[in-house]
């Protein structure tokens, strides 16, 4: 059996049945739910109701903190990003899903990292999820028949060592990462057009952040791809440089209005020849080690703020809050608030800030324990800006630090 609806065994109906009385408290955090969309997470853990009650509530703490039920009104990418972040919808394939294309050639891996921070990135790349998914939702109601899941074309001409520089790379399988966690069962079917010779060296570095399932998916076409396409896209949802007969309105055949084809980043838009900021404290952070910095939030609705880079490589960060009134308390311990990434602060500086909705003693953690062989300069600023007048906290502007 599929494991879809209409084609359920009876051990998976149970399965469902019991999914669903589960996490009755969280339902109405999910943008969905039906059973189409309940059993995408079941497939995504072979029917394991335990592991896809544990996926579905981490993915609800996921939309909380990312705030994506609002990402696509409320948040705007950099302009770096939208300029030069290859790639768009663009038609619809045989069956009513929305068509993505990836256009990797064009992209500029060390000009957009160099411009932008990673979160960004994840950010953008969320709400390009979130605006498939919408569509998937209009496509279903306008046909009548569940639509939710896409097609993905990626078209590799052009791919070269510039795609697989190594911060390029981690980047690259965090978003998948994310992917995979959050929006399982969300690919139809990956297409991968012009595939040069070096493709198979680049899948390699990406393909572990990948499940079985998504890599089963992946088709790489030969050279009579546009056929293939037309199997699965009528022409008229297909762009003419793909070997279909979409146009723009101006009859341009690369439909550019709705797919963006990237380019060299210009230097201007570089954060690190652009921004120098000078930071109050700097500290090297052992391999194996980590580094916390501790603040007395007294009043609540105080904005703690910060500001950090790394130098040579990149670095963990998180945000945590003490819950027992001992210094002794470990961060894995401690209340999450912020949870902990590594970030590309070598690349580009962070800057960032969080609202203490309660007062006490947060602890801001820089992550060095995941490398073996390599200590972290770290140089930072923090401050604490009260809700009353806006001024700093100086008494606790510079923390405290612990080694670990």
């Amino acid at each position: 059996m599929s494991g879809r609806v209409g084609d359920l065994s009876t051990k998976q109906a149970e399965s469902l049945t019991e999914f669903r009385e589960r996490i009755q408290d969280v339902l109405p955090c999910l943008p969905a739910q039906h059973d189409h969309y309940l059993l995408r997470w079941l497939r995504a853990r072979n029917f394991n109701v335990q592991k896809a009650e544990n996926m579905i509530r981490k993915h609800v703490e996921f939309r909380r903190q990312m705030k994506v039920d609002t990402i696509i009104a409320d948040w705007k990418p950099p302009e770096v990003i939208e300029k030069y972040v290859s790639g768009g919808m663009c038609g619809y394939d045989r069956e009513g899903s929305p068509i993505w294309y990836d256009v990797i050639g064009p992209l500029d891996p060390k000009g957009l990292l160099l411009s932008a921070t990673k979160q960004d990135f994840l950010k953008t790349k969320i709400r390009h999820i979130e605006m498939l998914q919408r569509e998937c939702r209009r496509q279903a109601e306008k046909l009548g028949k569940n639509i939710e899941s896409i097609t993905l074309i990626y078209d590799c001409e052009g791919l070269g060592l510039k795609h697989i520089w190594k911060p390029a790379v981690e980047t690259y399988g965090e978003i998948l990462t994310m992917y995979e966690d959050n929006y399982p069962e969300g690919l139809k079917r990956v297409l991968l057009i012009k595939a040069p010779k070096m493709f198979p060296m680049a899948y390699n570095l990406i393909k572990h952040f990948l499940c079985e399932e998504t890599r089963r998916k992946i088709v790489v076409l030969g050279s009579n791809w546009q056929e293939v396409l037309r199997k699965h896209i009528d022409p008229d949802q297909l762009p003419v440089v793909y070997g279909g007969t979409l146009t723009d309105p101006d009859g341009d055949p690369r439909c550019r209005t709705m797919i963006n084809y990237g380019g060299t980043v210009p230097k201007s838009y570089y954060v690190q020849e652009s921004v120098k900021v000078q930071y109050d404290s700097s500290v090297t952070i052992s391999r194996g080690s980590s580094l916390q910095l501790e603040y007395d939030i007294t009043a609540p609705s105080s904005l703690l703020r910060w500001q950090f880079a790394s130098d040579g490589a990149d670095i963990g960060f998180g945000v945590y809050r003490r819950t027992k009134d001992s210094r002794s308390q470990k961060v894995a311990e401690m209340m999450q608030v912020l949870p902990s990434e590594r970030y590309n602060a070598h690349l580009v500086p962070e800057d960032n800030c969080l609202t203490c909705s309660e007062p006490g003693v947060y602890v801001l953690s820089f992550d060095n324990s995941y490398s073996l062989l390599q200590s972290k300069k770290v140089s930072y600023n923090v401050e604490v800006v009260p809700p009353d007048d806006g001024q700093m906290q100086a008494p606790c502007s510079r923390g405290d630090l612990r080694l670990q």
